[in-house]
């Protein structure tokens, strides 16, 4: 049936009523203002559901653009004017002012005088293919009791270190060391509740039905049939989706988020399904991170992703951490910090002294931008050096989006030291329970979820 069949039968059909006051439809407008409303507040002034950490996305994405190469002086009087309308809570003033900021970030005249344009954008993977370095390994047997009882060990740490790191993600090393002294366990009852593993979960969903050959198309589509909601570039991200928009533009349209972290935080998953091939957990990972970020947004997710892998044959974190800088282009603004920070840690012996220098060469990012995240991934990898009790100290003392940095970097230390490097007094907390806010998903499990991945994997492998 055409589509104007389809609508005229509808008129030729309907039947009038009368409804009542209260059946009236226009009524429901009142609670879409709400609505709105609440997220436009957001928008400026929140807390980060997990830690309470204050976040202030309007000012984030002006900061973002700027990190971009972009001029963006110009609106700090307009940042100031929203600022003003949401403490004397003239939302209709906050509308205006918050529709006219967004508007002016799409149309940013470039800085040339900005570092981030000394460095090569990267918009497709057959370009990263060809500058970035991958080892080769003999093929890994995915059919094999051990290629389980990693995988099982991989999302058991990651869920971990997500838990640990919920609770105090968005903070500086300073304050929680004034608030928690060393931190070397949870600083709270744990719990899964966690964004990060939810577009984990899509990928995997997406990827057994498609396998390798699984595209960006599908798994947007996981990313709106299962994701109610996200934050900063993954809802940017969902909106464009929801919309038609598709990868690779809904990872860059109206997203001044597209280099945050959201990307990265994701990537254990393609490194997981590809045990032992960085280079085709790097490809997935590109597939993947298109989706809601571009350029170093992606290289972020691509960093994690092929750690991830390597931890199936490798024994050496150091290596490891060594290999997956190796992977980013070296041509590339993200290889200049991760390289960075490297040889930092080469240079010296106290994991504090080293991280004074990150945090002095990140301050202009956002906490919740890549690059002050893989910094913290590689001081915890290098200085933790394969103990997962001590890794997971320097990454929570470290500071910035804890939760992400842990899960990704753990899942490593699980997959290549197993289950009993795992203390129970991570796991014995948590059970076996997985909780998401995934649709048709709020109940898993972790051996579930395990389970899953290695049929998943098993189903599209060529032995």
């Amino acid at each position: 049936m055409k589509a104007w069949e389809r609508a005229y039968r509808l008129l030729q059909e309907a039947n009038p009523v009368v409804l009542d006051e209260e059946e009236q439809t226009w009524l429901l407008m009142n609670e879409v203002e709400k609505s709105r409303d609440v997220m436009l507040k957001l928008f400026w002034h929140s807390n980060v559901p997990g830690s309470g950490a204050p976040e202030g996305l309007a000012v984030a994405s002006v900061q973002s653009m700027h990190n971009m190469g972009y001029e963006t002086s110009h609106l700090e009087a307009l940042l100031d004017a929203g600022e003003a309308a949401y403490q004397r809570d003239d939302l209709q003033e906050l509308q205006r002012i918050t529709a006219r900021l967004n508007r002016e970030l799409k149309e940013l005249p470039k800085n040339e005088q900005s570092p981030y344009w000394n460095f090569k954008y990267y918009s497709k993977w057959e370009e990263v293919e060809q500058q970035a370095k991958f080892g080769t390994y003999d093929k890994y047997d995915v059919h094999s009791d051990d290629f389980a009882k990693r995988i099982y060990a991989g999302w058991l740490a990651q869920i971990v270190g997500g838990a640990l790191g919920t609770a105090i993600e968005g903070y500086t090393s300073q304050k929680l060391k004034e608030k928690f002294g060393d931190i070397r366990y949870y600083v709270r009852k744990p719990n899964t509740y966690n964004d990060d593993i939810t577009f984990e979960i899509a990928f995997l969903n997406a990827f057994d039905r498609e396998g390798y050959g699984v595209s960006s198309a599908a798994i947007a589509e996981e990313w709106v049939a299962l994701v109610p909601s996200g934050w900063s570039a993954e809802e940017i991200a969902l909106k464009n989706i929801a919309n038609g928009i598709y990868p690779p533009e809904s990872g860059y349209a109206h997203n001044p988020f597209r280099e945050w972290i959201g990307a990265q935080m994701r990537g254990a998953i393609c490194g997981m399904v590809a045990p032992g091939n960085p280079k085709e957990a790097a490809r997935l990972a590109w597939t993947d991170a298109i989706v809601s970020h571009a350029n170093n947004g992606v290289l972020g997710e691509i960093f994690n992703a092929v750690f991830v892998s390597l931890a199936f044959v490798e024994q050496d974190i150091r290596k490891i951490v060594e290999l997956a800088v190796e992977a980013i282009p070296a041509d590339s603004e993200y290889y200049d910090f991760v390289s960075t920070t490297l040889n930092w840690c080469r240079q010296h012996e106290d994991w504090q002294e080293t991280w004074k220098l990150c945090e002095e060469k990140f301050k202009e990012y956002n906490w919740i931008h890549a690059y002050p995240n893989a910094m913290a991934q590689i001081v915890a990898l290098w200085y933790g050096n394969g103990d997962f009790d001590e890794t997971l100290h320097i990454i929570a003392m470290v500071g910035q989006d804890v939760d992400c940095n842990a899960a990704q970097i753990v899942t490593a230390l699980g997959i290549m030291n197993g289950r009993d490097s795992i203390d129970n007094k991570w796991t014995d907390p948590i059970g076996d329970e997985l909780n998401t806010y995934l649709r048709n998903m709020k109940k898993m499990t972790i051996t579930g979820l395990s389970d899953w991945t290695v049929n998943a994997v098993r189903k599209h492998s060529v032995e």
